[in-house]
């Protein structure tokens, strides 16, 4: 019997298999670190001390880590459903326009807990809109939902880059951005959340988004676990012929998947435009959507592993920058170089390490 086919305990499948994976990435990182002449033991603790040793270090960990949920995410629903979502990006740019329109429409009139309902579902309206073609041509023409999310990605950049151009831009103002948010129209930070442990945010844009990816992450778990339909699409994706031996719909199944994953997608720009910059951008979404990737494959598509998953990025990303700070020749370059060691060891390389683990086991339980 193949390894890739034995049962292993949950504990071993999303605990100790990712623990290995990770701990081989950062010993292959330590020994490029070595190689260019620097102590490997040296820098992870300037990483580790740059993300979580201060208050604002963990606001900014926890601000990459938010926008990393909400893609992951989506990445996952998809997934679940045998798709393979990697539009996120501009999904979440689509998302951001939403978000955006919301609050420049009612931050003169509303406080912030009035506008966010409203930019919430507009970000998730629009990123979904921007789902809709590609799963259509999907759902009813055959054509890979990975060519035309990759098209939808430059697609969205370009309007965007165009809107903020020519649309929304200040009059008199160079820079391609809409003008700054009033007080109602701005997540607030959650200062009070990292003063609980004695720490103080400080400029780190932690904001009020990373509770509402949280409750997406409940949300997302009791639509796939607990609902008929994440039951329908979870079958979709193990096999598409026993779907429609069951009778379910896959054109249905399909189209509601991506609706509801272009809308995690892009309710991930609630953090950097309404909590962060408090004004639409070009470029904001800063990668975000393909990082939601390798954060979903990492965190096994289940919403707690995202979460851990997501965290873990967001230590890269920020202790990533202090550690090339304090250790010049460790460039942002080589940060890229171990996110993506992180990647290939966690994500491409998954079950490398099963088949000695399983015959581990298997040896431990027939003992």
């Amino acid at each position: 019997m193949s390894t890739a086919s034995v049962p292993l305990p949950n504990w071993i499948n999303y605990a100790l298999l990712p623990l290995i994976n990770l701990t081989l990435a950062f010993l292959v990182s330590g020994l490029v670190v070595w190689i260019i002449g620097e102590n490997p033991w040296e820098a992870l603790k300037l990483m580790i001390e740059g993300a979580l040793g201060s208050g604002e270090g963990i606001g900014f960990t926890l601000f990459y880590a938010t926008s990393f949920i909400f893609t992951g995410l989506s990445v996952a629903v998809a997934y679940h459903a045998g798709l393979f979502n990697i539009g996120s990006e501009g999904q979440a740019y689509l998302g951001g326009l939403g978000a955006a329109l919301a609050a420049l429409a009612l931050d003169h009139y509303m406080p912030w807990y009035v506008t966010m309902p409203f930019a919430i579902m507009a970000a998730a309206l629009f990123g979904a809109a921007w789902a809709f073609i590609p799963a259509w041509l999907q759902a009813k023409r055959g054509s890979h939902i990975v060519i035309t999310t990759i098209m939808f990605n430059f697609i969205g950049a370009a309007l965007m880059v165009y809107l903020l151009v020519n649309v929304l831009i200040v009059p008199g103002k160079m820079a391609p951005e809409t003008r700054t948010f009033l007080e109602g129209g701005q997540l607030p930070k959650l200062d009070w959340l990292i003063g609980m442990f004695g720490g103080t945010l400080g400029p780190a844009p932690f904001n009020v988004s990373f509770l509402i990816a949280l409750v997406m992450c409940v949300l997302v778990w009791v639509l796939i676990w607990r609902t008929k339909l994440g039951f329908e699409m979870r079958t979709l994706g193990i096999s598409r012929s026993a779907a429609a031996y069951a009778g379910i719909p896959y054109v249905k199944i399909v189209m509601i998947t991506m609706l509801i994953s272009g809308g995690l997608a892009g309710m991930m720009a609630l953090n950097p435009v309404l909590g962060a910059s408090a004004r639409l951008q070009v470029e904001f979404v800063a990668g975000a959507g393909f990082v939601g990737i390798a954060v979903s494959l990492m965190g096994r598509n289940h919403p707690l592993g995202i979460v851990l998953a997501a965290i873990l990025f967001g230590i890269l990303y920020q202790g990533g920058a202090w550690l090339s700070f304090d250790m010049p020749n460790i460039t942002r370059e080589m940060i890229v170089v171990i996110q993506g060691l992180v990647i290939l060891f966690a994500g491409a390389l998954e079950f490398m390490c099963r088949p000695m683990i399983v015959r581990i086991y298997q040896t431990l339980t027939k003992a």
